[in-house]
């Protein structure tokens, strides 16, 4: 359940261009350039998920525009050539056309899109041109399409009620309809559970279950009814965003079977379960196969392109979330499993095969970046290919020496990059370069500071714009979620530190104890210990930073998210040497936290159970109210299921209660982010405002 600071994707949008263009280091700021503003952040657009054609000559990706006025979002799918070029928009959707995959001959993409309501799977063609055919009409909805290598068929998830599931599809897609609709009706909303994880994140879950259907697809429209190929009581695909790498299933090489990852029955041990198997279902017969028996997480499976392996990533700790991800690889001739990445000591976060078969290439967290790797499927040291920037949704063409995928930076929004094996990025799309050359944005400073016990704790630090060492500036100290997270190289729309800089203060973002990327060793370190370890790293940090002439110590705010916000509170009872903090969607009472969230294996694990754990709370913040007295600004959300807005509750009462300048800002529409555009510039507004009453005088 990790609770997490930011969304972990915040890309940016398309422009047209005529070329590629290397990734370069940041230049000079100059004094034409003015600081980014927050303005910027709904000025700017986001490219995501990059998919390169089958011959390799194209690339596919979304660009999703903020219509700030309209508080929301749109995106549109484009194309642009993969050895450079002219971009072009494929659709213009008033609404959102996101998820594409080619076909296998390269004539359609497949995408998600709600533009006419609800999602559902549209097909457009490309060779001949022409308007997107929409494919399915599911009363339950439709995404995630994913092609059979054959070209004949097409997997994707839909939601439904698992009573009906077992009906032909004409009959339990009305009945789904019927019963959506009785509630829709209804002028009672009451909500029923008779078992746990009946919610997720911001979603009430109740009763659906994540299935996967399966329709045959001719010449650009169906051939036949969907099909419900796992019916039953249980989903499909994770529902949890912790297990969920991407698409969590895989056609085998004839097409004749799909492998997929489902969390272990009974249905009710789930919100305390780790557990997630690979099965295989015969699209003939419907007969499922188990092909992984270990008690921790598997997922993320990948047929090799010659039909011979399996690939997939597995955890070894059952009941552990932030547990190690090692890419597996199963033999169905042999039955045997093996890792080919047990030697390495970090978390597999993608795969994806070379076409000749030989090859696995996966991103990897190390040191604050996301490089791109390779390792021999047949055994071998894994070796990193792209070293620089947060990368992902990486592609190989067909020459086995060319990626494409995603780049990022914290001071360039994600684009559409390539490189060949052991080069530098270079960009295929620079979406947003024109407004942002007229933006000043400094280059963070990577850090290394001696933490608890003399370990090595990595920092970030970002300077205003114009920034002078020789005069002084106030400091906000940043705080990441997770805990098992990480502040990365990498641009975000929320959580933005060079918008933060841009108010005049030096931004530090350290990688304390618990933080992914730096060995497994170093992650675990925090469980258990969520006040201990890592709170000693933090103070370290600090240190180091009052060391610098540049930072006015008598002017130091802190802020933070989830976990981060956490810490705030920690913070408010062991140390005075911030003037005030920023709380979002912080943990403040551990026993409070477990009865209502709703993954309970995140707390089982990092505290344990309240009525087993003799020292459940000794590190919760509510036991250390005597001690608060710092100013703090309180975020939270209604809809937040992962850290219940009851938290910031608890903590504003208590700061109001005993006389603390406190303020509490509640967004009702909201879960445990703050995504609307116009609720995220209030947010913004909000924080920024505290800050100067308290940093600026």
């Amino acid at each position: 359940m990790k609770i997490l600071s930011s969304l972990r994707r915040a890309l940016a949008g398309a422009s047209c261009v005529a070329a590629a263009w290397s990734v370069l280091p940041l230049a000079a700021q100059t004094p034409q350039q003015r600081p980014l503003e927050l303005e910027d952040l709904f000025r700017l657009r986001r490219v995501s998920d990059p998919q390169l054609s089958p011959d390799g000559k194209l690339v596919v990706y979304v660009v999703t525009e903020v219509l700030k006025e309209e508080n929301r979002t749109q995106s549109d799918l484009w194309l642009v050539p993969a050895a450079g070029g002219e971009p072009r928009r494929l659709t213009s959707s008033p609404k959102h056309d996101r998820h594409p995959r080619w076909s296998p001959d390269g004539r359609w993409i497949a995408f998600e899109s709600n533009r006419e309501g609800d999602f559902q799977i549209w097909l457009l063609p490309i060779a001949a041109g022409g308007e997107a055919r929409k494919l399915t009409t599911l009363s339950t909805e439709a995404t995630g399409a994913l092609w059979s290598p054959d070209g004949k068929q097409l997997a994707f998830v839909s939601a439904v009620f698992p009573e009906f599931s077992e009906k032909p599809f004409k009959e339990s897609d009305k009945l789904n309809k019927e019963k959506l609709e009785a509630r829709e009706k209804s002028k009672v909303k009451a909500r029923t559970a008779t078992q746990l994880l009946f919610r997720h994140w911001d979603s009430w879950v109740e009763d659906k279950r994540q299935h996967l259907f399966v329709v045959p697809v001719s010449d650009g429209a169906a051939a036949g009814e969907p099909r419900d190929v796992t019916p039953g009581e249980n989903d499909a695909v994770p529902t949890s965003s912790t297990f969920d790498a991407g698409d969590e299933y895989s056609f085998s090489h004839d097409g004749s079977r799909l492998v997929f990852a489902a969390p272990p029955l009974p249905v009710r041990e789930q919100s305390w379960s780790t557990n997630h198997d690979l099965w295989s279902v015969d699209l003939a017969t419907l007969k499922r196969t188990q092909l992984t028996t270990n008690p921790a997480a598997d997922g993320l499976p990948r047929w090799s392109p010659d039909g011979k392996l399996l690939a997939y990533r597995a955890q070894r700790r059952a009941g552990f979330e932030a547990d190690r991800w090692e890419l597996m690889i199963f033999d169905p001739a042999t039955r045997q499993h093996r890792s080919v990445t047990g030697d390495l000591d970090r978390s597999i976060d993608s795969i994806t095969w070379s076409a000749d078969s030989r090859t696995l290439y996966f991103v990897a967290q190390e040191n604050g970046l996301d490089p791109i790797w390779s390792v021999p499927a047949a055994g071998g040291a894994a070796e990193k290919v792209v070293t620089v920037g947060v990368n992902g949704d990486v592609d190989v063409a067909p020459d086995g020496r060319t990626l494409v995928f995603s780049h990022q930076r914290m001071t360039q929004p994600a684009e559409v990059a390539t490189a060949t094996i052991g080069s530098a990025p270079t960009l295929l799309t620079r979406t947003n370069a024109e407004q942002l050359e007229k933006i000043a944005l400094s280059a963070p400073e990577s850090v290394t500071v001696t933490g608890a016990n003399g370990t090595p704790v990595q920092m970030w630090i970002v300077t205003p714009p114009q920034f002078d060492a020789k005069k002084k500036y106030p400091l906000v100290f940043w705080v990441h979620g997770g805990p098992q997270g990480a502040f990365l190289d990498s641009w975000s729309t929320r959580w933005n530190p060079c918008v933060w800089a841009a108010q005049g203060y030096v931004l530090a973002l350290p990688n304390p104890r618990g933080s992914t990327g730096f060995g497994q060793k170093f992650t675990d370190e925090i469980s258990h210990d969520w006040g201990g370890k890592v709170y000693d790293d933090l103070m370290a940090c600090l240190a180091h930073l009052e060391k610098q002439p540049y930072v006015d110590t008598t002017r130091m705010a802190a802020a933070g998210a989830s976990y981060g916000g956490y810490m705030m509170n920690w913070f408010q009872g062991h140390t005075d040497k911030f003037k005030t903090l920023v709380t979002h969607c912080g943990v403040y009472n551990f026993t409070s936290m477990y009865g209502a969230t709703e993954e309970t294996w995140f707390d089982e694990w990092e505290h344990g159970i309240p009525w087993e754990q003799p020292d459940f709370e000794k590190y919760s913040p509510h036991r250390y109210a005597a001690n608060f007295k710092t100013p703090n600004l309180i975020i939270h959300n209604e809809l937040d299921f992962r850290v219940p807005f009851g938290e910031g509750l608890q903590l504003f009462t208590t700061l109001q209660r005993k006389g603390v300048p406190s303020k509490l800002v509640i967004f009702p529409d909201e879960g445990h982010w703050v995504l609307k555009p116009q609720n995220s510039e209030r947010w913004h507004q909000e924080i920024f405002t505290w800050l100067a009453e308290y940093l600026k005088k």
